[in-house]
């Protein structure tokens, strides 16, 4: 096996656990060997020292997630960033803060090149670590904020064709209806509309608290209820604390909204059309109604940036100005 391996990595004992062994350095592997995890850990133990236990990677994330700073984070975020950090736990937990470098995540970005998303988070996610440990005096520099992200080659999301949102109202019922009519009636994240609770209600609209505010102090929304979705409401019996509400009155998962809404997608032919499609269907149909602006996509949506709003109503805004500047030439 060993000739299968790159230098200073050997199998040790019966079950062939690896190791890196140079300069008195013994420290057990991880990963699987031709994988882009296990070249990122060989590139980072290949120029990372082992230092003694006073401060390491490790250490500055446990302090890192006791922080007012980390508990101030979005739980969407927190629960991100908690898989990233056990992944640099892992890895290099063992090293000095001071001992990474901009190399070092350049290698790790690269090693990941074949899952950019997931890269440019661990960056993200190392950078924040890193920014808090500046300020709290546990390392000197910060090797992640200079780092370039890799170009994302996920696919583009477009809203739902409409023959598609009326195929899933002729087919989806009960909770799938409305989960999926709470989707695209109020315009918001799938964990946002998971969360949101029949005390949210009044007779006009729902009250919600975005839980992804890109680091900004949460606030409140008001989104008013559409003729459709009101009907729907008032035909979902209350089950529980949630307006989405399992039977036994417990609160959806996301894993389980998954599910059920890939298997309506599949049922209707819209596979290439995902859940948070459904945010950019929102954004497009109050965008192309006549007399509406971005700050009327803002006010449903959430977003704060102009930026966001042309991302996901872009097309559909074009569309109708271009309609209204052509009838005005008539």
């Amino acid at each position: 096996m060993k000739k299968s391996l790159p230098a200073y990595v050997y199998a040790k004992g019966r079950k062939g656990y690896l190791y890196f062994l140079r300069g008195g350095v013994c420290q057990r592997m991880h990963s699987t060997p031709g994988t882009a995890e296990f070249a990122a850990e060989y590139a980072l133990l290949l120029r990372g020292p082992v230092v003694g236990p006073s401060r390491t990677i490790a250490k500055v994330i446990e302090a890192y997630r006791k922080s007012p700073e980390w508990a101030k984070l979005a739980s969407n975020t927190r629960k991100s960033y908690t898989r990233h950090l056990e992944y640099f736990a892992e890895k290099v937990g063992h090293i000095s803060p001071d001992k990474i470098t901009v190399r070092h995540v350049n290698d790790m970005r690269d090693a990941l090149s074949d899952k950019p998303t997931d890269a440019n988070r661990k960056i993200a996610c190392l950078s924040s670590l890193y920014t808090w440990a500046q300020a709290n005096d546990w390392a000197k520099h910060n090797p992640a904020i200079v780092a370039k992200k890799l170009e994302p080659t996920g696919r583009d999301r477009h809203p739902w064709p409409q023959d598609l949102i009326d195929a899933a109202r002729k087919t989806a019922n009960g909770r799938d209806l409305l989960l999926f009519e709470m989707l695209l009636g109020t315009g918001q994240r799938i964990n946002d509309v998971l969360s949101m609770r029949w005390s949210d209600m009044d007779t006009d609209g729902i009250t919600i608290v975005p839980a992804k505010t890109k680091g900004k102090k949460p606030h409140p929304i008001y989104i008013p209820l559409t003729a459709r979705l009101r009907s729907i409401l008032a035909s979902t019996p209350r089950k529980g604390l949630f307006i989405v509400a399992q039977d036994n009155g417990l609160r959806v998962g996301y894993n389980l909204a998954w599910k059920n809404m890939m298997a309506l997608r599949l049922a209707i032919g819209a596979k290439a059309y995902d859940i948070h499609a459904l945010r950019h269907s929102a954004a497009s149909e109050i965008a192309s109604l006549p007399g509406m602006t971005a700050d009327h996509v803002r006010a449903i949506t959430g977003h704060s940036g102009a930026a966001m709003v042309r991302l996901y109503a872009g097309p559909a805004m074009q569309k109708a100005r271009a309609k209204e500047a052509q009838e005005k030439r008539k």
